[in-house]
């Protein structure tokens, strides 16, 4: 199961070969991002905007865990290379050998942490 979220990240959104979202998701994905409706189409039109964009973003996944049918994503997402960036947590329900549901929460990457150790 990671692996095909992986596969996503990889194809979808750093290669922006949206065409293959179909392999990916549900065509009912249920999305919890306040700001995506429902549906693989609206997450598709979503990213080939953003990507229109921003032509050079980039998700660097750092980890990822799974437990029963979730898979957890953390990774550095950049708007260009070089950009501090936004670490980014996606969490994945797959059904069916396909993404169905998803949620993510986002933190900008601080110049500096009280501690000395990355966000992401």
């Amino acid at each position: 199961m990671s692996q095909l979220v992986r596969d996503y990240i990889e194809t979808v959104w750093n290669e922006g070969r949206t065409e293959e979202s179909k392999r990916f998701f549900a065509d009912d994905l249920i999305q919890h991002n306040p700001h995506l409706p429902n549906g693989r189409e609206p997450l598709v039109h979503f990213i080939d905007g953003l990507r229109e964009q921003l032509p050079r973003l980039h998700f660097d996944v750092r980890r990822t865990a799974a437990e029963g049918d979730l898979v957890f994503v953390h990774s550095l997402f950049t708007a260009e290379p070089g950009a501090r960036g936004t670490a980014v947590i996606d969490v994945f329900r797959i059904a069916d050998g396909l993404i169905a549901e998803h949620w993510d929460v986002r933190e900008d990457v601080p110049e500096t942490t009280a501690s000395g150790n990355p966000v992401a």
